[in-house]
């Protein structure tokens, strides 16, 4: 193995990871998502209505509250916000924005309406069933939405990774 451990037992080799969180607003069978545009990722693909990256300083759930403030409108309480998986995912490559841990939440209680706070980011909105996802969904997200809906997902899971 190439990889050398320093004496205070880390990897020498250890690589950082971009955290984000993801929240599931939920109603019945139905998920709210996002046609994502003019972001230079994943536009023209419906996403996760309210998800983006923890900021310095900042936990994951106030990430996921404060992302479905400023992209939707909404007021989430703590308690609300109820942890689903977690999933440690490579886009392929070195670099640090290609390796990511992804905090999914779900929740069926917010206040306010959800409407389109950043139209420059965002084309449309709109709920779907669990069973009728649309067919441009990003990879890992999918994968979480359809374990939900199957009952099939861990508490922790990978992807892209060869191991």
């Amino acid at each position: 193995m190439s990889s050398q451990i320093s004496a205070a037992g880390t990897n020498a080799r250890s690589f950082a990871v971009v955290p984000a969180a993801y929240v599931l607003l939920l109603h019945e069978d139905q998920v709210l998502l996002q046609l994502r545009q003019n972001t230079g990722f994943m536009d023209g693909y419906w996403a996760c209505a309210a998800a983006g990256h923890v900021e310095p300083g900042e936990s994951v759930f106030g990430a996921a509250i404060r992302e479905a403030r400023e992209e939707l409108g909404i007021g989430i309480a703590l308690d609300a916000l109820i942890p689903l998986t977690t999933l440690h995912r490579s886009n392929g490559g070195d670099r640090l924005i290609d390796q990511r841990v992804d905090f999914f939440f779900t929740c069926a209680r917010w206040t306010g309406t959800a409407h389109i706070q950043e139209p420059e980011k965002c084309a449309d909105l709109r709920w779907f069933t669990l069973d009728a996802l649309p067919d441009l969904v990003p990879d890992h997200e999918r994968l979480v939405l359809e374990g939900y809906r199957d009952g099939r997902l861990v508490p922790i899971g990978a992807s892209g990774f060869t191991d």
